[in-house]
């Protein structure tokens, strides 16, 4: 059990990641997770709170894309469809401790240059949109699913960046699905959790930490949908990323 002031703290911590990340239609898995390595000793114990959050914060970002005409269903299926059992047997596996963190380190490392790259392009006057064969994007659902229910995390982090490079859609939308990719994603890897035993949460923690990124979370996507330049917010994001994917891969990877 926490004492309270580093609860607070904690909490105060959370509701900022979720405040920066749901302005950009993502979760803030990645974050979370780095933080509860530091707060909790209980492996599952991080992954299954981790999740939870990012379930969380997503579900009143897509209320408010939905609200808002920015939820395209049609072109959103693909995805999902690939995604979910992907993600189910992504979550399925039970990683060394180390090789998960590796993993995660990695990822977010690579999509924080990505997110960097995106956002230093976004100055262009006009997004102009490309069509693709449904075969990719079936496959790219399917892959970052894995990768989401493998390293535990909505996968929004990794998908908006590179459909932002594939110019796939407007931001906007790109947003949108982001929050709804994390959103499936995190019900399915809390699934596959679940059905493998591996579902631990400290649920006096839990509560206030769920009660924080709500809050964060509503807070951040208002900012998004007020026609505000989310612009800086995504890169503030993608430097938090990189950072947190350094110390992912050293600390708890590597262990140096």
């Amino acid at each position: 059990m926490m004492v309270l002031p580093e609860f607070i703290g904690l909490m105060f911590c959370f509701f900022f990641i979720a405040t920066l990340y749901s302005s950009v239609g993502f979760g803030g898995g990645s974050s979370y997770l780095a933080i509860l390595t530091l707060v909790f000793t209980q492996f599952y114990d991080i992954r299954t709170t981790a999740l939870l959050c990012n379930l969380v914060v997503v579900s009143g970002s897509c209320y408010l894309y939905y609200k808002k005409g920015h939820m395209d269903f049609r072109k959103f299926v693909p995805f999902i469809i690939a995604s979910i059992p992907l993600a189910f047997i992504g979550a399925s596996f039970r990683l060394k401790e180390n090789v998960f963190f590796i993993i995660l380190g990695c990822a977010l490392i690579i999509s924080s240059f990505a997110l960097i790259v995106q956002t230093l392009k976004l100055h262009r006057k006009e997004e102009q949109n490309k069509d693709y064969p449904a075969l990719v994007t079936y496959v790219l659902g399917g892959s970052i699913g894995f990768l989401s229910g493998l390293v535990g995390i909505g996968g929004g982090i990794f998908l908006a960046p590179v459909l932002n490079h594939m110019k796939w859609e407007r931001s906007i939308k790109i947003a949108a699905l982001a929050s709804f990719f994390i959103l499936v994603n995190s019900v399915s890897g809390l699934v596959g959790l679940v059905a493998n035993d591996t579902f631990q949460i400290p649920w006096p923690e839990a509560l206030g930490l769920l009660v924080a990124v709500f809050l964060g979370g509503q807070l951040g996507i208002r900012i998004s949908l007020s026609k505000l330049t989310g612009n800086g917010i995504k890169l503030v994001t993608a430097i938090l990323v990189l950072f947190v994917g350094l110390r992912v891969l050293l600390v708890n990877g590597l262990q140096l």
